[in-house]
């Protein structure tokens, strides 16, 4: 897993698998296994599954980069606690799935809560 600033101000790990690697090569597949992991964790509750793709694709004006062939981000939050309403603004979570020619790239931000950040990596790692 690598951990990388994004455009100098966003923490992101990112994961690429080969698609060889996965028992469910798939981007449903993938999707699945993170609904399940999710499903399980006693904190983590499940909001969405936004396409990416295709939302950018039916844009006048969007552009995806060709190597991209489907991509979508697992929606999910880890909220404990409401200190204040400015914790809100780092709130839900996603793990982004891009499916390229023979490989997934998986990536997500870094959350200010080490809950959050270690079920993400363990879900995310034990990916392979």
């Amino acid at each position: 897993m690598k951990h990388m600033m994004l455009q100098e101000k966003y923490p992101v790990f990112t994961l690429e698998v080969g698609k060889n690697e996965l028992a469910n090569p798939t981007m449903q597949g993938i999707v699945d296994y993170f609904l399940a992991k999710i499903e399980e964790h006693p904190v983590a509750r499940f909001i969405a599954v936004f396409d990416h793709y295709s939302h950018t694709k039916a844009l006048p004006q969007g552009e995806i980069n060709p190597a991209i062939l489907d991509a979508k981000d697992v929606v999910f939050c880890f909220g404990t606690h409401l200190p204040n309403p400015q914790v809100l603004a780092v709130r839900p979570r996603s793990i982004g799935i891009a499916e390229m020619a023979d490989s997934f790239v998986v990536s997500y931000m870094e959350a200010p809560m080490p809950l959050a950040n270690n079920a993400m990596e363990a879900w995310v790692t034990a990916l392979k």
